[in-house]
């Protein structure tokens, strides 16, 4: 089993090398896809320098920001895995999660795994009640129109079999992209399930990106996709 681990990039010179390290660290075959989304600081620079240190480092660039939907665009057509699993740039997720998160799939009951920050996991940052509550509001809308259950559905941490990863055509430029990924997962028919994680979050001093704006982005993305869009369910054996 090989893991492709996609890191969306943008202005995360302060942390990059660290994820990646701690990526490195978990005991898994895996291909680490960097993809820079028009960064105006040294992130650039950084991920080169990690390639040249990592063979199984690749690095992809956005000459222009485009947003994160479009940076896991480019990162999903480049994955030579069997499991695709997201990563956020920043420190909040950690990926010493990655043992949990795979095991659904690994054991052959999930074509996709959410990692829920509300489930329980061995740690979580108490902060941004309102970040919280309209993360739950969009989470309920989400379920409202999927059909689906999560408790997180805005989540970073996001696995798919390889299969699944390859049917979703990711078309949402920004923070949309999440609302997208539950609409269609659910289209598809997928296993869906969902893992406690942990999770250290910034605060908006700290660079958290996502305002008021996304929250109405995200709601329109959940009409959309799932009222609006055709898939053809995945075929079982």
């Amino acid at each position: 089993m090989k893991l492709s681990v996609v890191i969306p990039v943008y202005n995360e010179e302060k942390t990059l090398a660290e994820i990646v390290r701690r990526v490195q660290a978990t005991p898994f075959e895996k291909e680490i896809v960097l993809v820079n989304d028009g960064s105006r600081d040294r992130s650039r620079e950084i991920m080169e320098q990690l390639a040249r240190e990592h063979p199984n480092v690749r690095c992809f660039h956005h000459e222009v920001n485009s947003g994160k939907g479009a940076a896991l665009s480019t990162g999903f057509t480049k994955v030579t895995g069997d499991i695709v699993l997201i990563q956020d740039a920043d420190l909040e997720y950690d990926p010493n999660d990655y043992a949990a998160l795979l095991v659904p799939i690994l054991e052959g009951k999930a074509d996709v795994v959410f990692g829920s920050r509300f489930l329980g996991g061995r740690y979580a940052r108490v902060h941004l009640y309102w970040h919280y509550l309209g993360n739950r509001m969009l989470t309920t809308a989400s379920n409202m129109f999927t059909n689906l259950n999560l408790s997180d559905m805005e989540t970073c941490y996001k696995v798919f079999r390889r299969e699944v990863a390859d049917r979703i055509q990711i078309q949402s430029r920004t923070f949309a992209v999440e609302p997208e990924f539950a609409a269609k997962v659910a289209k598809l028919r997928a296993r869906v399930y969902e893992v406690p994680i942990s999770y250290a979050g910034r605060d908006y001093s700290e660079g958290k990106k996502i305002g008021l704006k996304d929250a109405f982005i995200a709601l329109w993305a959940i009409v959309r996709w799932s009222v609006f869009h055709r898939m053809e369910p995945l075929k079982r054996g």
